[in-house]
């Protein structure tokens, strides 16, 4: 009983590890993308040319920005974990089809292959116990 106990300690610690680290990564990554301006959201958005979406670049980059950033920040305090995990999820599939559809090299679009593998499976796994949804649903509760 004790042993089972620990190994779900245990599973709950590392799904904390892994999305603090994964929600940090993607603060900073994000980061330059929402604070960059409209230059850097149009730069960002117009790689979307490469899969046949050529209008609103200004828009898609500064949304991949926003989904990075506060997805990253949601993922690290397991806030609206499903909804932020979908949303990142798709901001790797569309990274993914963008390097495809530029004809890019593997090397540069594994990253977001792999990120893609864990956001799938992190809607699979849940969020583990160490997290802030699961405080507001029980604070939901008593009123």
């Amino acid at each position: 009983m004790l042993r089972s106990q620990r190994k779900k300690q245990m599973r709950n610690i590392g799904l904390l590890l892994l999305r603090v680290g994964l929600g940090i990564m993607f603060m900073l990554h994000g980061y330059p993308k929402v604070f960059g301006g409209p230059e850097m959201w149009s730069q960002v958005g117009s790689s979307l040319q490469s899969i046949g979406i050529g209008f609103a670049p200004m828009f898609f980059g500064f949304m991949a920005g926003i989904i990075e950033f506060f997805g990253g920040l949601f993922l690290l305090l397991g806030l609206f974990f499903v909804p932020s995990v979908l949303l990142l999820l798709i901001v790797m599939l569309v990274a993914t089809f963008t390097h495809l559809g530029a004809g890019d090299p593997f090397t540069l679009y594994s990253h977001s292959i792999e990120l893609g593998i864990v956001f799938l499976s992190l809607l699979f796994i849940g969020s583990g116990k160490y997290n802030l949804d699961k405080k507001l649903e029980k604070r939901r509760r008593r009123y």
